[in-house]
């Protein structure tokens, strides 16, 4: 098999990532690597980051590019949260992820993260408002339990209509997803790390794995190896997690707000989840002049990556115009300026995959980040590299392949 060469370190298509691990590095290419990282998602990206500050000399690789257009970390934004009800793991994962988020955001040219707040709402009492405001009196975070009226007040271009009160987080947002990853990638090979763009072979049954193949026919030697595949992890692996994580269609919907009104901008309007009546619609402000954007977050039909259709469907347009004249009365009728169709990529019940492979040790599998993983990045990274170098203290039991499930029953939002 030929060998990897300087000039199949490749840089992103992006100019201004500028991803070549052979410019301004001295880099040897090395026959055999510390570590090599399959997927530069966001998983992928924050783990190789991790293993590259550890002192590994680390190979991160992806099909399509940093953040690509059907990866689960692409797209505009993402949501940055610390209300998970129960799930306290999250909460904590999604608290602790935040600083490194800020700081990304500080050296970035464009911010990554956007402080506009986040409101959560509900109709009636709910175990899961109960359950977010104890954990977070617990850990003494700021956020304030509204009602009805001190929502109105606060938010005017919302109709609470039905709302009996809200989680308002005021330090929490948005997170411009591509940007993010792509200037995590573009660090990442600065400070050392290199950058292949290349389609991996599925790796075949061994007794142990040192390699992997290229479809360009380069074999690439490492002594760990991590897969954060996103949607396409069943692919590589059928028998492992081919039953155990469920690609679904979702679609998200952008739409122009008024001309010269400010109320659906991110300095008046937080990004929001209508958790109400088991429809859980969300949505974003105006980031960055690209359109108040909204969502249904139930897990759509299931989708292959590679050959599903991304066309988004009038019933799914329908559907959040009615939503939104409802509940935003000002964005009534407003014209449509972008939709998307991308994926989540489902554990059975929403918790993450972040495991050894059953048969090779030195290998880790990623994943599942089950429609609400982008904001914990940064903390799936630091745990998927301690895995991976067998420093992790204490394995957290939900994020093992063993308690994945086959059969899709939902219980982390």
């Amino acid at each position: 098999m030929p060998k990897l060469t300087r000039r199949s370190l490749i840089a992103s298509s992006t100019a201004a990532l500028a991803l070549d691990g052979s410019k301004g590095s001295g880099l040897v290419l090395p026959d055999r690597w510390d570590c090599v990282v399959v997927g530069a998602g966001v998983f992928g990206a924050w783990t190789a980051e991790r293993l590259r500050a550890a002192g590994q000399r680390v190979l991160l690789v992806d099909a399509w590019g940093a953040a690509h257009a059907r990866s689960s970390s692409g797209g505009e934004s993402r949501m940055t949260r610390t209300a998970y009800g129960a799930d306290t793991v999250y909460t904590e994962m999604a608290w602790h992820s935040l600083p490194y988020w800020q700081a990304l955001s500080d050296v970035a040219g464009l911010p990554i993260f956007h402080r506009t707040g986040v409101l959560f709402f509900f109709e009636s009492e709910h175990p899961y408002a109960t359950a977010t405001m104890a954990a977070h009196r617990a850990m003494n975070l700021s956020t304030q339990l509204l009602d009805a009226r001190q929502m109105a007040e606060n938010f005017p271009q919302m109709d609470f209509s039905g709302i009996a009160f809200g989680l308002y987080e005021p330090k929490l947002g948005a997170l411009m997803a591509r940007r993010a990853v792509q200037t995590l990638v573009d660090r990442f090979v600065r400070g050392g790390g290199s950058y292949l763009k290349a389609k991996i072979i599925p790796p075949a049954p061994a007794k142990t794995l040192d390699a992997i193949q290229t479809a360009a026919g380069d074999t690439i030697r490492a002594s760990r190896f991590t897969f954060a595949c996103g949607p396409w992890l069943p692919k590589l692996f059928p028998a492992v997690v081919g039953s155990r994580i469920f690609p679904t269609r979702q679609e998200v919907f952008f739409f122009a707000p008024p001309a010269g009104d400010d109320r659906f901008g991110p300095a008046q309007q937080p990004g929001w989840a209508d958790f109400n009546g088991g429809d859980l619609y969300y949505g974003f402000p105006d980031l960055e002049s690209r359109g108040f954007k909204i969502a249904f977050d139930k897990h759509g039909p299931s989708i292959d990556p590679d050959k599903g259709d991304r066309t988004p469907s009038p019933e799914g347009l329908a559907d959040v115009r009615a939503y939104m004249a409802r509940r935003f009365p000002g964005m009534a009728g407003a014209q449509m300026v972008e939709a998307r169709v991308c994926q989540y990529e489902n554990s059975a019940n929403g918790d993450f995959l972040i495991d050894r492979h059953p048969t090779w040790p030195n290998v880790v599998l990623v994943g599942a980040g089950s429609g609400h993983g982008f904001k914990h990045g940064p903390e799936v990274g630091r745990y998927a590299a301690q895995l991976s170098l067998g420093t992790l203290a204490s394995p957290e039991p939900r994020f093992s392949l063993a308690s994945k499930g086959t059969v899709q029953d939902r219980s982390v939002h």
